[in-house]
């Protein structure tokens, strides 16, 4: 079962509640004859406070929330808190409840420390089962134990809404050319590198602004911003030590360029609705994408790559076999040799392939190619058939 951060707060406060729920108890029998003798009851409660691992404060109210003691701390007694009226904090909104005989708080942010804290209360009752006040532990919460698990980031989809302003002036906005969209390729390319052979394995991308921030495997813990200037001198992925691709990364390293390009495409496609910031982490899978209207989405990888463009821009179908998806650039130098190699069939055999192709079947040879991969061949092949003379080289 994911380890999720609903799941983890209710784990720890099943430990503590197990941890505190018992001992206040008892301590609740011992200073229930002491309640009108503040001198006593104080005294007692200073021994139970060298008892109580990690208590803040030590109190007791009356059924109304009304302190009958002093508070003790580490330091001793705050006599000014006799008769401070607690009844309105966060941890005594179940006092209407007479069936309640332990609870433990929610966090909340303390009045005097502002410090997170919770506060354990336990019901005092007399031998008739009638409620005559209650014990009162605050803690801090930096000192309690913990299980030392962290959770797990959920892999659903998370949608974001941002500033209303800007959704309500969207359409009289529209996007402005940035230095970064004038050498997107160029960027994306740097980006690129800089994840698969420099160890970077987290950025954010921010196409209006024209900047990059990257966190890198060596260091990770300070991320690194790289301004337009430094995007556009490839020579940075010298400043950068060559890693091979991260062990920890779940994205496959043949994906980041697809990743990066339907980055592209989400900018580029519209003029009102298009990409402002957009983040990956290889680690975790994650893409976090932010538009012009300020909604933000987190999603997995894979997910993100299923979907195509209409399906970010409000079309009626969510099959990115049949959206607009983004276009990779053609990796011409392979696509060229093995334009080399079907050249040197013959020209019968080129011409049969081009037939084919202007018939829109697919020959076997170019099955794992994309149309554009397709095209690409035709007209370069087109191109090498010119040479030959009309007639001398028929079907």
């Amino acid at each position: 079962m994911p380890h999720t951060l609903q799941k983890s707060i209710e784990q720890q406060r099943a430990r503590l509640i197990d941890l505190l729920g018992k001992a206040l108890k008892q301590y609740a029998i011992i200073v229930q004859p002491l309640l009108q003798d503040r001198s006593l009851l104080d005294e007692q409660l200073r021994l139970i406070f060298k008892q109580i691992d990690h208590c803040k404060y030590l109190y007791v109210l009356d059924t109304q929330g009304v302190q009958l003691s002093s508070t003790v701390n580490r330091y001793g007694l705050e006599l000014a808190d006799y008769q401070r009226n607690r009844s309105t904090r966060p941890y005594l909104q179940h006092i209407g409840d007479d069936r309640i005989d332990f609870n433990l708080s929610a966090a909340y942010i303390s009045r005097n420390k502002k410090r997170p804290s919770l506060t354990a209360i336990q019901t005092i009752r007399d031998q008739q089962g009638q409620r005559l006040g209650f014990l009162g532990v605050d803690y801090d919460l930096r000192e309690l134990p913990h299980s030392e698990m962290i959770y797990e980031e959920p892999s659903k989809w998370r949608q974001i809404k941002g500033d209303p302003a800007i959704r309500q002036g969207l359409f009289a906005q529209e996007r402005s050319e940035s230095l970064m969209d004038k050498q997107i390729d160029h960027v994306l390319s740097v980006h690129e590198a800089l994840v698969v052979d420099q160890g970077v394995h987290h950025f954010q991308i921010h196409f209006s602004a024209s900047r990059s921030t990257i966190w890198h495997i060596d260091d990770p813990y300070v991320y690194r911003i790289l301004t337009m200037e430094e995007l556009a001198d490839t020579n940075i992925c010298l400043a950068y030590p060559r890693r091979p691709y991260f062990e920890r990364a779940i994205v496959p390293s043949q994906q980041i360029k697809q990743i990066l390009w339907q980055f592209k495409a989400l900018r580029f496609a519209d003029e009102v609705i298009y990409l402002r910031t957009a983040s990956l982490n290889i680690v975790n899978g994650k893409v976090g994408l932010n538009f012009s209207c300020d909604g933000t989405h987190y999603l997995s990888y894979d997910e993100f790559l299923s979907k195509g463009l209409a399906f970010w821009l409000g079309g009626a179908t969510h099959d990115a076999s049949t959206t607009n998806t983004a276009t990779l650039p053609l990796d011409t130098t392979q696509l060229d040799q093995l334009i080399d190699s079907l050249a040197t069939q013959g020209c019968m055999a080129v011409n049969q392939l081009l037939t084919r192709l202007e018939q829109h079947e697919i020959p076997s040879a170019l099955q794992a190619h994309t149309k554009a991969e397709r095209d690409y061949i035709y007209q370069e092949l087109k191109s090498v058939m010119q040479v030959y003379e009309t007639g001398t080289c028929g079907l």
